[in-house]
């Protein structure tokens, strides 16, 4: 298969709105070691696009600076390393940076094959939301069977998945959403009990639905004021996974609290991890989350769609009330 030399990506010019993504022609990636090229179909766009947009999380060294971390398309060439997959075949892939681009390097680690009935742009959607949650909501916070669980941003594209997988899974769902809509979706979804944060309060909802025993996980992605509030909905022995921090990352906490209750307070990023541990995930999500999809348990939720071109209007739409996630078709 032809690759070509230059392609179409998105840059980031500058700090800023949405107005410094900017499409330019680059060169195209070489796949090297165990990295796969990826033809680009479709990309998923995600807050920490946002976050490096505006200059607050700048990609690793040795990563992209190209903004995306989600891709689904079709692998064209191989690197000498790389054994699992051949030209031609179809994958999803969390990404080290990269998307916004026609062609983008994924270690094959992190591939998932793209099963019949599952299209590129429910497939590009896939990843970022299902590695978070497989590996905080299951790993790190041992979600089980009968469990219950409160995920905030019920209507996110990570809280969507959160919902339905942990359903999926025997636990009893509790959300919190910013609208009387957008509690109805994750209601929809599966959670037992919705939350409206701008006219309730979550630990009070929680302590209602829980008979005053707390749930035994939280997937967090607010931090701020939510901390304490978490801690308190926490029932005995129970885990707090946060994964970002919108309401800030500093915050003043009740040791004593932690200590009666015996609570674990941990958290999370997947850019920096080593490819092995992103591998790992990977086979999980691959062997117990896709066949939920495949199957129709499972939805990717879907708010919009955008050609590459319109990178700036598909951020510009993360900052408006979508439902779900957010994809760029190339």
């Amino acid at each position: 298969m032809t690759v070509p030399q230059s392609m179409t990506a998105i840059a980031i010019v500058g700090k800023g709105g949405p107005e410094v993504l900017q499409p330019a022609t680059v060169p195209v990636p070489v796949a090297e070691g165990s990295d796969v090229l990826i033809k680009v179909a479709a990309a998923g766009v995600n807050r920490p696009d946002v976050m490096q947009r505006l200059g607050l999380y700048p990609a690793p060294k040795g990563h992209s600076e190209i903004p995306g971390l989600e891709v689904a398309g079709e692998i064209v060439a191989l690197g000498p390393d790389a054994h699992r997959f051949k030209v031609g075949d179809r994958v999803m892939a969390l990404v080290n940076g990269g998307g916004y681009a026609e062609y983008c390097l994924a270690d094959e680690g992190s591939c998932i094959p793209v099963p019949a009935g599952i299209s590129m742009v429910e497939a590009a959607a896939l990843p970022e939301g299902f590695f978070t949650v497989w590996h905080n909501v299951f790993e790190r916070g041992g979600l089980e069977p009968g469990n219950w669980f409160l995920v905030h941003g019920g209507t996110s594209g990570i809280g969507t998945a959160a919902i339905q997988l942990a359903t999926a899974f025997g636990a009893k769902v509790i959300a919190t959403a910013g609208s009387q809509e957008k509690c109805a979706v994750c209601r929809e979804l599966g959670a037992v009990r919705a939350v409206d944060y701008k006219t309730e309060d979550f630990a009070e909802a929680v302590k209602a639905e829980t008979g005053g025993r707390g749930v035994n996980v939280i997937l967090d992605m607010i931090g701020g004021d939510y901390v304490e509030r978490n801690i308190r909905s926490l029932a005995d022995d129970g885990r707090l996974v946060n994964i970002a921090f919108q309401g800030g990352s500093k915050v003043t906490i009740d040791m004593m609290r932690i200590m009666l209750k015996r609570l674990t307070v941990t958290g999370s990023t997947l850019r920096i991890r080593p490819a092995d541990v992103k591998a790992a995930i990977a086979r999980q999500v691959e062997e117990k989350a896709v066949p939920l999809v495949v199957d129709g348990r499972v939805k990717v939720i879907i708010d919009h769609t955008f050609p590459l071109a319109e990178a700036a209007a598909a951020r510009a739409r993360m900052d408006e009330a979508h439902i779900g996630k957010i994809v760029l078709t190339v």
